[in-house]
């Protein structure tokens, strides 16, 4: 039997004429695929457009080398559209010279927008020169810029995107609610300073799914004020592994709950699951944490709490972790440790770790059984725990 034309619409979309009309290709608002003209202005005018709807709209980028030469903020504050997807087929490529966004602190920046949907494609940061320049030891070197940030935003998805060589975080998800993060890639060097892969803070409802990230630093990292995140089937290395923190550098700072790690690998990365706190007075908390199914491939600290993180001892020294952590589960945890201490809680002196809960935990060091260390961390172990259980 035929189906009815609104049906089929109804099904497929695309088909419909209006879906048509509301598809913004950015060749056409005057971007080239050269990789040298820039086309920031372009971008720009495709998202206005597409903004200026109130159906659904897409924005396309074809296959080729766009070159963005400057940083862009996509702000929803006037934007119409009930949903907005960018689809990249080809990649958006950074200026190679990092002093022209400076300390411009993001590349590609979507503000206040919610139903928005970045789709496919590469983000090329080009963000060599500033490693160099940071390691170089010299100064004079600019902050460098986040490749793709959502700030104040709802109802957000990334999918499939990769992102190379950003000259800071990949990505990083500030103050927003509702966010898929799935399908992504993330590649730095291991020797790319402060590029983290995927940044939350400030944040509730985010889940990260079938995502590899290989850089230089944390390859999750979750900061204050994040809570209700679910991270699912990552690999992670190089890079530092997943961690929670650096919490407790202000006093007054907005705590983090309600997080579950799972299905996650790491291969020869600094960390595995860490939670690093500073050694220095704060209302900040960890509770409710979850870290499952995970598997250690040669991770130098494959489970870690650090509350007395005072980098150079500066702002630090002498004292003690105002931020409390309490439940967090280790469960079905194994692989093996670069290290012969393969689990340390150094927990705060003055609020010690509690209730914290080891289970099915299997680790070696050099194909023997590694050791465990804890200073102020209580809890309790059960089923099969290698190294034996120091709580």
């Amino acid at each position: 039997m035929a189906l009815p034309l609104l049906f089929i619409i109804f099904l497929f979309p695309s088909l419909s004429s209006t879906a048509a009309r509301n598809i913004y290709n950015v060749v056409s608002f005057g971007a080239r695929p050269d990789g040298r003209t820039d086309s920031s202005t372009a971008l720009l005018k495709a998202w206005n457009a597409a903004c200026s709807t109130a159906t659904r709209s897409t924005i396309y980028v074809p296959a080729g080398r766009f070159f963005i030469g400057r940083p862009v903020v996509f702000s929803g504050h006037h934007c119409r559209s009930r949903g907005l997807t960018v689809r990249l087929l080809g990649s958006l490529v950074a200026p190679s010279n990092y002093r022209v966004l400076g300390n411009s602190h993001f590349w590609l920046s979507f503000e206040f927008v919610s139903r928005v949907t970045i789709s496919g494609g590469t983000l090329d940061g080009q963000g060599a020169g500033l490693w160099a320049c940071k390691r170089s030891g010299k100064g004079g070197c600019p902050g460098g810029a986040t490749t793709l940030g959502f700030t104040n935003s709802n109802n957000v998805e990334i999918s499939r995107v990769t992102s190379v060589n950003s000259q800071l975080f990949h990505i990083v998800i500030n103050g927003c609610k509702n966010v898929m993060i799935q399908g992504v890639k993330v590649t730095a060097l291991a020797a790319s300073p402060n590029t983290d892969g995927i940044h939350i803070q400030l944040s509730t409802g985010v889940t990260i799914l079938n995502s590899n990230i290989a850089t230089g630093d944390d390859c999750v990292s979750v900061g204050a004020g994040t809570s209700n995140l679910w991270v699912e089937n990552i690999g992670c290395g190089p890079g530092h592994g997943i961690s929670i923190g650096s919490l407790g550098k202000d006093f007054n700072e907005a705590g983090v709950q309600n997080v579950t790690i799972k299905t996650a690998k790491f291969t020869g990365t600094q960390n595995g699951v860490r939670i690093k706190s500073w050694g220095r007075p704060s209302n900040g908390f960890v509770r409710d944490v979850l870290f499952q199914h995970i598997t250690m491939v040669n991770v130098q600290n494959p489970i870690i709490i650090d509350q007395n993180y005072c980098p150079d001892n500066k702002g630090c020294p002498r004292q003690v972790s105002g931020v409390r952590i309490r439940d967090v589960t280790y469960q079905d945890i194994h692989g093996s440790s670069a290290t012969q201490v393969a689990v340390k809680f150094d927990c705060s002196g003055k609020y010690p770790c509690s209730r914290i809960r080891m289970q099915d935990v299997k680790l070696t060091y050099s194909n023997q059984p590694a050791m465990s260390s804890c200073n102020h961390a209580g809890g309790s172990a059960y089923g099969l725990v290698v190294p034996r259980s120091c709580l």
